[in-house]
């Protein structure tokens, strides 16, 4: 019942900036831990952000000092604001959340659909 709608991917300069949002919609009472992971084909899906309901982040190393996680609890809303690109960013990329769906329920995970960024250089 939980959807997760992802938006903004496309194609940049090496250098250059794009911002990422995923919004969630459905049935929603809280969303507790949101993320973002990427995948190149045939890799596997890594990390990149997360932050938590309380607004702490963590970064993958790779993209530490460039990249920034934010939420917007009111629209539900998950962005990554990404920075200096470059190719190594090239992937799709994907939202994750951890959302109760009532009131006393246990969190259950759910994932977007992928957002393509392709980085030119």
């Amino acid at each position: 019942q939980v959807q997760l709608v992802e938006s903004g991917g496309g194609l940049v300069q090496a250098g250059g900036s794009l911002r990422l949002s995923c919004t969630a919609s459905g049935s929603i009472f809280s969303i507790n831990r949101m993320a973002w992971y990427r995948q190149d084909p045939g890799n596997q899906r890594e990390l990149v952000a997360t932050i938590t309901s309380s607004g702490s982040t963590n970064y993958a190393d790779s993209v530490k000092g460039r990249f920034t996680i934010s939420r917007d609890n009111a629209k539900k809303t998950v962005y990554l604001q990404m920075s200096r690109l470059t190719s190594e960013d090239t992937a799709v990329y994907y939202c994750n959340v951890d959302a109760v769906r009532s009131f006393g329920r246990a969190a259950a995970n759910y994932w977007g659909q992928g957002t393509q960024v392709t980085v030119s250089s």
